[in-house]
């Protein structure tokens, strides 16, 4: 049944990502069941989609009742499932506005659209934003020329112009590159597509001082490290740093497809016409984001992220701690990255596979590890168990 649907896929679907061989056709929680009904602890989570679970039933039901209620309007009109999804998230960040659309790629837009619109506004026409390199924004042609890595850029010359990219973690390098056309910095928080690379201590705050002294506007996108990801709500508040925008997706919906960006009132330079989605903030995705969010509050499953994550830390530690091969393991909350001195991951991810333990190959030497944030410590028991049966069949 695996191959025919493989099979089906190589006729019909664009050959764009190459897949692992496995077809999940169900969920519950942290665990996935594939078309033969083989059982496997998700440690991808739909890449940090999933952060409250698999058919997470708040979610499930939310999404039901708003289906049968009211799908799709338009920005043209007030809906409820979209301003509440707006005050919970308002009210519980730094941030003062909120516009909803419907990916990471559209909120880095937008957010770097309202950049430039406040440079028009107050920084006599600036427009362009520094970025770092090893950062990864989204796949739309702005956001790849803000991504700091070449071989996202290559194949898709000429790229937008108005990006420069520094190292991560250089507060002199950031500094060295800003000019009168700088508008902006915009960082990730903690870089995960780029190897999950945690900043050092005082560098956020750093980026921060050297922004506000030079009325530099600051964007985090935390379409990744937001929504509990780290083990605190929203990523910056791990570092004590506030953005004056913010992106989000990914976990933002529980599951659904959908983005917002956040501003401060004094970044917030769009006026009426200037942006808009025709899909952006539809009641069925902010029913299921609200629920999610909610969720993710009232049953402190951002604190689960925080100890159960560190447990999976102190795992993924003694695992290296045994295997000269590993040689580095690095994340926060339920962020992690395991390293490894050849390029193994392929063997590696195959023979997970079969444990029945789903990872994500981040690099050829480096996997991704992002459990669900209900995840809970016997799972975690669980997972390490069939992670170094994986490791020791694909290094035999």
């Amino acid at each position: 049944m695996t191959t025919e649907w493989m099979d089906k896929e190589s006729k019909y679907y664009m050959f764009v990502v190459r897949r692992q061989p496995v077809v999940i056709a169900r969920g519950e929680g942290t665990r996935v069941w594939d078309v033969e009904d083989k059982e496997y602890l998700d440690f991808t989570s739909g890449w940090a989609v999933n952060n409250v679970g698999h058919a997470n039933s708040v979610v499930a039901d939310a999404i039901a009742k708003q289906a049968r209620t009211l799908l799709q309007t338009s920005n043209q009109f007030y809906t409820i499932p979209q301003l509440q999804l707006a005050e919970i998230l308002v009210e519980n960040s730094a941030l003062d506005k909120v516009f909803f659309c419907n990916s990471g790629a559209e909120a880095n837009e937008g957010a770097m659209k309202l950049a430039r619109r406040y440079g028009a506004q107050k920084r006599n026409g600036a427009f362009e934003i520094v970025t770092a390199l090893n950062s990864f924004h989204g796949r739309t042609m702005a956001n790849v020329s803000a991504t700091g890595q070449p071989h996202y850029q290559e194949l898709f010359q000429p790229i937008p112009p108005g990006f420069s990219h520094v190292p991560f973690d250089d507060i002199e390098a950031l500094k060295g590159a800003i000019t009168d056309r700088t508008v902006a910095v915009m960082l990730e928080p903690v870089q995960a597509e780029g190897g999950v690379n945690i900043p050092s201590e005082g560098y956020l705050q750093n980026v921060r001082d050297f922004c506000d002294e030079n009325e530099l506007l600051l964007i985090f996108d935390e379409v990744q490290t937001g929504i509990g990801r780290l083990g605190t709500l929203f990523g910056y508040q791990s570092f004590g740093v506030e953005p004056d925008i913010m992106t989000l997706a990914k976990g933002l919906g529980g599951g659904v497809p959908i983005g917002a960006f956040m501003a401060t009132d004094e970044a917030m330079a769009f006026q009426p016409g200037d942006h808009g989605s025709t899909f952006g903030g539809n009641a069925l995705t902010c029913a299921a984001a609200y629920a999610s969010t909610k969720f993710i509050l009232d049953n402190d499953v951002v604190d689960n992220a925080a100890t159960v994550g560190a447990y999976l830390g102190q795992g993924l530690n003694d695992l290296m701690s045994r295997y000269d091969f590993i040689t580095e393991v690095r994340g926060m909350g339920c962020l992690w990255a395991m390293l490894f001195d050849s390029d193994i991951t392929p063997a590696v991810v195959g023979a997970c596979n079969d444990a029945g333990i789903l990872l994500n190959p981040l690099r050829p030497n480096a996997v991704r590890l992002m459990p669900p944030l209900t995840v809970t410590k016997e799972e975690i028991d669980e997972a390490l168990e069939r992670l170094e049966t994986g490791i020791k069949v694909a290094t035999a």
